[in-house]
């Protein structure tokens, strides 16, 4: 009886949508609106301890996902909007979120934990990415724009905004695939640089600097960004900043700072928190270890703390909602494959991670947004962007 209390005080806030709990005893209660049909069906095929829920309900539950302990009948994202939506449901309830991981960022660490994600293995990334193997925010001119033509707006979209002239340098902290550092060279016609610390990633940016013959005009390096050399013209970083730590982006913006010239120009893309900064428990222990969504207030001291000037700041956030949503379709479609490569258990935590960031961009609980910044009394770039 004491545990069933406990799951009424869990969920009896936390739904507007009518959803329907059954739970491990056979037993049926109705949560959220009590008008029209059911909209959610929440079934658990086993008991959660209470303690594990009172410790950390979002954990606990997303355990329990995976582990099919938990089914749900109805659309994943729209529930967990649901919650989201909710202010005392316990993805805001203090009562249900008490311990937090603890997180450290020693360079030996970094390198482990994005080993951890991004190594998961090319063949992996893509099944599901674009054919640009671009895993971040897309940005679409038009709502209808696939998720291909996206991600190559997005980073036109950032390349213009540096102001970029022939013959410049360039510096991608955290380049992913490459996609960004390709393409300005090709198209922009400047000197790029990436820096990674996942082997898949450099390998894969390797191979195709050979295969096409850029060594001229891109290089890459298997390094942290604590240990980058030389000075740049133009510095960019997607989605890196998420996982340097709350502790280290006064060094992350130092670096910034250190390795951008006199009249260069830097676009810092990455999720931050209009509410402040925070950490998800489920998410560090299985999608991103060490991840930390910084606040938008945080961010901007930090910058300004480092002798760099913010002159632009735009949110991206209804385009990281479409994004995953693609990314969300493209993963159902490849079920039976990522099975096959990892398991059951692996497909349906990507896909609670996938369709629960989409929820959480698509309720403002977190946004992504893109940075602008130069040195004090750079005055040689134009007065206005024009994208």
């Amino acid at each position: 009886m004491l545990d069933k209390e406990v799951y009424n005080q869990l969920f009896k806030p936390s739904f507007s949508q009518k959803t329907e709990v059954t739970f491990w005893d056979g037993s049926v209660k109705e949560y959220g609106n009590s008008e029209g049909e059911i909209v959610f069906k929440i079934i658990f095929n086993e008991k959660i301890p209470v303690k594990e829920l009172i410790n950390n309900a979002s954990l606990a539950l997303g355990e329990a996902y995976m582990e099919k302990k938990i089914e749900i009948e109805g659309n994943l994202q729209a529930l967990i909007y649901d919650v989201y939506n909710q202010s005392n449901g316990f993805f805001h309830n203090a009562n249900f979120k008490k311990w937090l991981p603890k997180e450290k960022h020693t360079k030996k660490q970094s390198a482990h934990d994005i080993h951890s994600h991004y190594d998961l293995g090319n063949d992996f990334y893509e099944l599901w990415l674009d054919k640009t193997l671009t895993y971040s925010c897309a940005y679409f001119e038009t709502p209808e724009d696939s998720l291909e033509q996206a991600q190559i707006n997005k980073v036109h979209h950032i390349l213009d905004k540096l102001f970029i002239q022939p013959g410049e340098t360039l510096l991608d902290i955290g380049c992913g695939w490459g996609t960004l550092i390709f393409t300005a060279a090709k198209e922009y016609k400047v000197k790029a640089k990436g820096i990674t610390l996942s082997e898949e990633q450099y390998q894969h940016i390797q191979k195709i600097i050979k295969e096409e013959q850029l060594e001229d005009s891109v290089s890459v390096e298997l390094r942290d960004y604590r240990d980058v050399n030389g000075e740049f013209d133009h510095i960019t970083s997607v989605g890196m900043f998420e996982h340097v730590g709350g502790e280290n982006l006064q060094e992350y913006f130092k670096v910034v700072e250190n390795h951008l010239a006199p009249n260069g120009t830097a676009l810092i893309h990455g999720i931050s928190r209009q509410q402040g900064g925070a950490t998800n428990a489920w998410i560090n222990q299985y999608i991103f270890p060490g991840g930390y969504i910084p606040g938008v207030t945080e961010l901007v001291g930090h910058i300004t703390e480092n002798n760099l000037q913010l002159i632009d700041l735009e949110s991206l956030r209804r385009d990281y909602q479409l994004t995953l949503e693609h990314w969300t379709q493209n993963f159902h479609q490849v079920a039976a494959q990522v099975m096959e490569q990892k398991d059951e258990a692996f497909y349906r935590m990507w896909d609670l991670y996938l369709q629960a960031c989409a929820a959480s961009f698509q309720a403002s609980n977190i946004d992504v947004i893109q940075y602008l910044l130069v040195r004090p009394n750079n005055n040689s770039i134009p007065m206005h962007r024009n994208v």
